[in-house]
């Protein structure tokens, strides 16, 4: 065989590998897509989440910037249960939510969730964890936080099948602790979601990370689509996520209209 006829050979082996590496990414990329719509995944994960919501307070001419550090870390307790642990680290910035408030910037409460999750689905299919949920008073400004120590039950159920994953997140919280002089917390979240993956590790999302405050009987509601992709940055994986809201309800000094969220997830590798 000719110099140039190995060279040809070795150039088409080159791209037969490297055809094949590409498509093992790609197939593990789309696995690693799907897993991430899962929030019980065993995943070590820090997210990085963006919203902005406009049109808040009486005169509708406030604004909030909230940008959350979510890490979740996964402890296997044994070979039948995880406990998934994920903090919620909000910095805000605000202007003119109340009459004369002029503008804020700092630290929120801090909500830290703990679920205890079996290590496999359940023979149909089901997923699921409970356990509680502690929000720390850490605002560094009075219009930042509710300055009060809350506490509850919190519990997410969901189902994967094929490229779907539909479920809901849970939970109730009430102060026990804190500024006397502070409202007391009596609040309810209900987060149903549903997210379909293609093998392209593109993947599409609706949820509504609903509240109810049973102090004020008052609903926020809002209903957010979000479209994300899985890359890789060097050999680090990444799931960029962008979408639009629109709050279906909420106070006369609460957000409205449309909202603009942009996320993060960083995936780290287990130490385990």
């Amino acid at each position: 065989m000719s110099k140039s006829n190995n060279l040809a050979m070795k150039v088409l082996l080159t791209i037969i590998g490297l055809s094949f590496l590409s498509a093992a990414n790609a197939e593990t990329d789309a696995e690693l897509a799907s897993e991430l719509n899962n929030p019980l995944a065993d995943l070590m994960i820090i997210p990085v989440q963006f919203n902005y919501d406009q049109d808040v307070g009486v005169n509708d001419e406030g604004w909030i910037l909230k940008t959350n550090f979510q890490p979740v870390v996964p402890i296997q307790l044994n070979d039948d249960w995880n406990l998934i642990t994920r903090t919620i680290i909000p910095i805000i910035k605000q202007k003119d939510i109340a009459p004369g408030s002029g503008s804020q910037s700092g630290l929120g409460d801090t909500s830290i969730n703990l679920f205890f999750s079996p290590t496999k689905p359940s023979s149909s299919g089901i997923i699921w964890g409970v356990g509680p949920v502690l929000v720390v008073p850490t605002a560094s400004n009075d219009l930042l936080g509710t300055d009060k120590w809350s506490a509850g039950p919190t519990s997410l159920i969901l189902t994967q099948q094929g490229p779907w994953t539909v479920g809901t997140l849970a939970s109730h919280i009430w102060s026990f602790a804190g500024n006397s002089d502070r409202n007391d917390v009596s609040n309810t979240l209900l987060q149903p979601f549903v997210s379909y993956t293609w093998p392209s590790a593109w993947s599409f999302a609706v949820n509504s990370e609903s509240s109810y405050n049973w102090k004020t009987e008052e609903w926020l509601v809002p209903l957010t689509a979000t479209v994300a992709k899985v890359v890789r940055w060097g050999k680090l994986p990444v799931r960029i996520q962008g979408g639009l809201g629109y709050w279906l309800d909420s106070p006369d000094t609460g957000p409205e209209g449309v909202r603009f969220t942009f996320q993060l997830n960083f995936v780290l590798p287990k130490s385990r």
